[in-house]
């Protein structure tokens, strides 16, 4: 194989913690005019991760839970209203400008609608190009070299450098989508819903492709979604949200064997396929709707939805707490542990 233009990101990066968050929070302050008082919507409550090198942390939830408040944090588009973030071995919130912006080279953000994420009227090879010349000092000539040969990483023709977005599938599209974000040689790709726009059959291929390209160049991902039939194949690491809250978090295999929050055990019954040893075979139906962020529920928030719901859940706000080999949110979630065969 031919030297990638990332091939410096593959050594010595293992287990590298390039995301640390701790405790983030984003509150979000709503204004009514002058005759009524504001209201404050808390979009992520405290929420604590670390994502490393070569690794991908899925965060799921349903619309509204927070999930993309979250990726705008990370991606430095949005600045945490309280808690701790490093990027690195920087910290973000005591970053100056001049560091913030140096920070923005090493976090690329992968959008939804690989439609609408490439502007229509450039074609392919100034689209890549882009970040470079506004970043970087290259000349024309080496900026072109560096986007031909990210072309050729994600599997698309030399040819398609001089065609314009019009001329390409949706899944051509997300992968010069992909292209662009690693035109700076980022350490970690925040993909935001990235295949949910595509077909099922082209899914695969751009998960596929994401897959070899983290093995190739050690790149960390944060994988927005709502589906964890995406996410069985993509992460290592799982973060479930509700309503702004961590709900359950841990590895990916030890959660999707035996959910243990009764949120996760509904999302995994839900989905097709994913039917297995921890999860029940009778699809769980989430009853009502989500409540609004501006007035949560008292107790655990999940509590107006919740099957097993108690006196307790509805007064008392359950810690996200050590349990089986993961965190889990749920007062109740002993109850749920399945004695081993």
């Amino acid at each position: 194989m031919s030297q990638s233009p990332h091939s410096q990101h593959t050594t010595n990066l293992a287990d590298e913690p390039v995301v640390v968050a701790r405790d983030l929070k984003q509150v979000y302050k709503i204004n009514h005019g002058a005759f009524r008082a504001a209201d404050h919507l808390q979009a992520v409550s405290g929420v604590s991760f670390t994502v490393r090198a070569g690794k991908t942390l899925a965060v799921v939830g349903e619309s509204g839970c927070g999930k993309s408040t979250l990726a705008r944090m990370v991606s430095l588009i949005e600045a945490p209203t309280a808690g701790d973030l490093k990027l690195g071995q920087v910290d973000v919130m005591a970053a100056s400008a001049k560091e913030r912006h140096a920070l923005r080279r090493t976090v690329q953000l992968v959008f939804q609608n690989p439609y609408g994420s490439l502007n229509p009227r450039k074609k392919i090879g100034a689209i890549l190009e882009a970040p470079l010349e506004i970043n970087t000092d290259l000349s024309p000539a080496h900026r072109a070299e560096q986007a031909r040969s990210m072309l050729a990483l994600v599997g698309l023709r030399p040819e398609h450098y001089d065609r314009y977005p019009h001329m390409f599938s949706g899944g051509q599209r997300q992968r010069i989508a992909i292209a662009r974000a690693l035109m700076l040689k980022p350490a970690l790709i925040v993909a935001d819903e990235p295949v949910s726009a595509l077909d099922v059959s082209i899914q695969a291929q751009v998960l596929n492709l994401l897959a070899d390209l983290q093995r190739e160049l050690g790149l960390a991902y944060l994988f927005i979604s709502h589906d964890l039939g995406v996410v069985r194949h993509i992460a290592d690491d799982l973060l479930v949200m509700y309503l702004g809250h961590a709900m359950e978090q841990g590895d990916k295999a030890t959660i999707f064997a035996q959910p243990l929050h009764p949120y996760t055990q509904a999302l995994l019954a839900s989905t097709p396929g994913m039917v297995g040893s921890g999860v029940s075979k009778q699809r769980i139906v989430l009853k009502g709707e989500l409540p609004s962020p501006l007035n949560p529920p008292s107790g655990c928030v999940f509590s107006t939805r919740c099957p097993h719901v108690t006196a307790q859940c509805q007064a008392e706000r359950p810690i996200l707490r050590e349990l089986a080999g993961r965190k889990v949110a749920c007062h109740l979630a002993e109850q749920f542990i399945k004695p081993a065969a």
